[in-house]
């Protein structure tokens, strides 16, 4: 029977962690990584396995976002907190999520509707079903999630069986960044507080109250998850690498993916992508809406309501929606590049809590991350700061490492440990 729970377990956090939209990355990886697609997979998926640790680690030290706060302070755990809630819950994800839905569904079965209707017509049934939740909603996501890795599943074994082509050599400038940075757009490492919430909160309903009854079962929750993202994420890769140059270099990543599977399963596989493409991306952004507008409600005292949040959600997400699948990602980039490291940074630390004994330790490496990574982006993306490029892995997008690891020896040097502040 424990078994069984573990199971089921990994597998409701395998389907939180992957997203539909999260379909789109790993095959535009392999295809620009082309014979070194396993170089980028590794990469990419180094991202993703330490949002699994980031579950154990958060549960570990309380699972939830106060965690966070008791590791780099209240007032910078709300900044942190908050920024990932913007990127995962409003500016980001929810629109990505809408467009995604328009490139994958829509626009290969309908080409005539334009993305401005579907966006209007997207973002008011989520309002609907967010405002008024029902347990359709929570039916449709149970039933849904089966479907979609069954259905990825075939498309890997077909693949795998039946090569599209030739895997041609790398085209990418530098594939281990490419990697790191499709790790970042999957946005996991910055859902991890409210997933480990989920998790903790279905352990003590089963009756395991205390660290020691959970550490088992989390590790085990966290194994499972993390071997079906290597094996869903590894194949989808593999996927992109396979095509060599037989579709070229004119596809987006959602285009791309389409195209994948109508070469192997036809016209019906990319109508079946539709359908489960369309009402996974709904389901996602119905649990990003809800859960965001009761973050802000709580933070606010009350003062900005659920429904009004949800209203603004809806008109954000459908204006930013409309500037293409494309454009938002290119826009993520680098913004995902300054938040990302320092939640790697503070949920790594995290997961050595017992060992470390001095507060300070976690404050000066978040902050030591954030200025490095804020410093780095602004010189890939406007060139600015060339001495960015002397720090070690740079060329690996770890350049912010030195820096994190810096500010931590010197947040703990001038912090007495947490025994002696009282």
């Amino acid at each position: 029977m424990r078994m069984r729970q573990l199971l089921v377990s990994g597998f409701a956090l395998f389907a939180m962690f992957f997203g539909a939209g999260n379909l789109i990355f790993p095959p535009f990886l392999g295809k620009s990584g082309g014979q070194d697609w396993f170089l980028g997979f590794l990469c990419f998926f180094l991202v993703e396995a330490l949002s699994c640790v980031g579950i154990y680690a958060t549960i570990h030290a309380g699972g939830s976002v106060q965690s966070m706060h008791r590791s780099i302070g209240a007032k910078p755990g709300v900044v942190l907190n908050t920024a990932a809630i913007l990127c995962t819950g409003v500016f980001i994800a929810p629109p990505r999520t809408a467009a995604t839905t328009y490139e994958m569904a829509v626009r290969p079965l309908f080409d005539g509707i334009g993305l401005l209707p579907f966006s209007i017509l997207f973002f008011v049934v989520v309002l609907l079903l967010t405002i008024r939740p029902s347990r359709v909603v929570e039916i449709i996501g149970k039933c849904l999630t089966p479907a979609l890795i069954v259905g990825i599943l075939i498309l890997i074994v077909v693949g795998i069986v039946n090569p599209i082509g030739e895997i041609a050599p790398s085209f990418s400038a530098n594939i281990v960044q490419d990697g790191v940075l499709a790790g970042y757009q999957a946005m996991d490492i910055l859902s991890v507080a409210g997933f480990a919430i989920i998790i903790q909160d279905n352990m003590v309903q089963s009756g395991w109250k205390t660290w020691e009854e959970q550490r088992s079962h989390v590790a085990g929750t966290t194994g499972v998850a993390a071997l079906l993202l290597a094996v869903v994420y590894g194949g989808l890769t593999y996927l992109g690498a396979s095509t060599g140059a037989s579709f070229g270099n004119g596809l987006d990543q959602a285009g791309l993916i389409v195209a994948i599977t109508q070469e192997l399963l036809g016209q019906a596989g990319v109508i079946i992508l539709a359908v489960v493409v369309t009402l996974a991306c709904l389901t996602t952004a119905i649990g990003l809406f809800g859960a965001t507008a009761s973050y802000f409600q709580r933070l606010t005292g009350g003062r900005l309501s659920y429904r009004v949040g949800i209203v603004l959600l809806a008109v954000i997400g459908c204006a930013i929606c409309n500037l293409g699948l494309s454009t938002i990602i290119n826009i993520a980039n680098p913004v995902l590049s300054v938040i990302c490291p320092p939640f790697m940074t503070t949920v790594v630390l995290l997961a050595f809590q017992s060992w470390i004994s001095r507060p300070g330790l976690y404050k000066g490496a978040a902050l030591g991350a954030t200025l490095a990574s804020l410093l780095l982006a602004l010189h890939d993306y406007l060139h600015i700061f060339a001495p960015a490029e002397l720090l070690p892995f740079y060329s690996y997008g770890f350049g912010w490492l030195l820096p994190a690891v810096l500010g931590g020896i010197i947040g703990a040097l001038l912090s007495k440990p947490a025994a002696a502040q009282n």
